[in-house]
């Protein structure tokens, strides 16, 4: 296995606020890691840095053999390579389904219009909307918004897929809609890396679990360490999620 994602003693401040105080971690081909800790504790932050949408202070951030860290990266490249899903679904309202999927390759990659459609039916089917594609986005619930957002980043053909907190806005019978996709995006093998309080997505899906502390990786490991956690911080952390 080779790392899609390698921080290096990272460090990032916003202004006084040191938020990353040298951050080490790696995510191997395939792996889903998912990133856990109270808020304020950089998990957010560190993942922006993995799209540029953060620029590091210090250290070395790789990602799909990008280096981050570098003030002359070409964007663009990072930018196929890298899907990105927030937790507003960010879908351009005067747009239906299928466009709001086909604008980025076809605009970014200069895909033609009936390959784009194509790509389009493909990855909305993977996320059990393909019903949809004439839809607007008022026309449909959260958890559905969620799921075209994901499609949509998932037409770009990435190496590397990252969620920040996808499921907070929603109620729990969305949030399942929007796990279950990523629970099968996982078995198809895709390189995730999620922010996420969904303890129990974390401990059923993630192969390595990253705490966050203070701007710090606190613990990393397996998912076991959410069963059997070595320092007071996360036992605490967990038992406050149950």
């Amino acid at each position: 296995m080779s790392a899609v994602v390698e921080l290096k003693d990272v460090h990032k401040t916003f202004g006084t606020n040191h938020v990353l105080r040298g951050v080490s971690f790696a995510v191997e081909r395939g792996q889903v890691a998912a990133i856990i800790g109270q808020s304020g504790s950089g998990k957010s932050t560190a993942l922006r840095c993995m799209d540029r949408l953060e620029t590091i202070d210090r250290g070395k951030l790789h990602v799909c053999g990008h280096a981050l860290h570098d003030p002359k990266l070409d964007l663009k490249p990072l930018r196929r390579d890298v899907g990105i899903v927030f937790q507003s679904y960010n879908l351009f309202p005067h747009l239906t389904v299928e466009q709001n999927v086909t604008l980025a390759p076809r605009t970014v990659k200069g895909m033609p219009a009936s390959q784009a459609r194509e790509i389009a039916a493909t990855v909305l089917a993977k996320v059990g909307l393909q019903a949809k594609m004439s839809s607007y986005p008022e026309q449909l619930s959260g958890g559905q918004q969620q799921r075209v957002a994901i499609a949509r980043s998932l037409a770009m053909e990435p190496k590397l897929m990252l969620f920040d907190e996808v499921t907070s806005a929603l109620d729990p019978q969305l949030t399942g809609e929007v796990l279950r996709v990523m629970e099968q995006l996982a078995k198809d093998g895709m390189t995730m890396v999620l922010v996420t309080h969904e303890m129990a997505f974390a401990r059923n899906v993630a192969h390595k679990v990253v705490y966050m502390h203070d701007g710090k990786v606190h613990e990393s490991g397996s998912a076991d360490i959410l069963r059997r956690p070595s320092t007071p911080e996360l036992a605490q952390f967990i038992s406050a999620d149950a």
